[in-house]
């Protein structure tokens, strides 16, 4: 068994880079890919990326707003990007970004993005156990990282789980400043 290493990890020790083309069977009527399947294929590359930085089995524990920006096509090539955005104390964020683009590389375009929470587990999978930090290098990393605290905390009051009263990062959105 694997000592895990509870030490700060860099987002690029677990950004996860997912490929698939889309076939007949994964379309609808119109020949667009359709959406569950889509977002069945972010879960994958977002539990790969989250078991990576947490060194330990993850569930999915919650989902953000999933976007569907631009429609993926029969035949279409789609690339997942997934990265930890932030860890919390048994938990870690996961940002996940869809490109499509043809099969000769040509006409690319962003088509989907979401937020994904894991929460890690023990060798027996059953229990939480706790998650490395996050350590976030480029600027764009610091700016997800630095707003991971407040999407979290807006799942915590959407789930019933925090009283608005006790999610300082949402209510300093909502606070006049002099």
């Amino acid at each position: 068994m694997s000592k895990r290493s509870l030490s700060p990890k860099k987002v690029s020790e677990s950004r996860t880079v997912m490929t698939e083309m889309i076939m007949p069977n994964d379309t609808n009527p119109m020949g667009n890919l359709m959406g569950g399947y889509l977002m069945r294929w972010m879960d994958i590359a977002c539990a790969i990326c989250a078991g990576k930085h947490c060194e330990s089995h993850v569930v999915t524990a919650a989902v953000d707003h999933i976007s569907f920006q631009n429609p993926i096509r029969l035949g279409d090539v789609i690339t997942l990007e997934a990265c930890v955005t932030r860890a919390f104390s048994t938990s870690v964020e996961i940002f996940v970004q869809v490109y499509a683009n043809d099969l000769k590389g040509q006409q690319p375009r962003r088509c989907n993005h979401a937020y994904f929470t894991f929460v890690a587990l023990d060798d027996e999978k059953k229990e939480p156990i706790a998650v490395a930090p996050v350590l976030p290098l480029s600027s764009e990393e610091q700016s997800l990282y630095e707003s991971a605290q407040r999407r979290r905390e807006m799942r915590l009051v959407l789930a019933g789980r925090m009283k608005v009263k006790e999610a300082t990062e949402i209510r300093k959105l909502f606070m006049e400043t002099d």
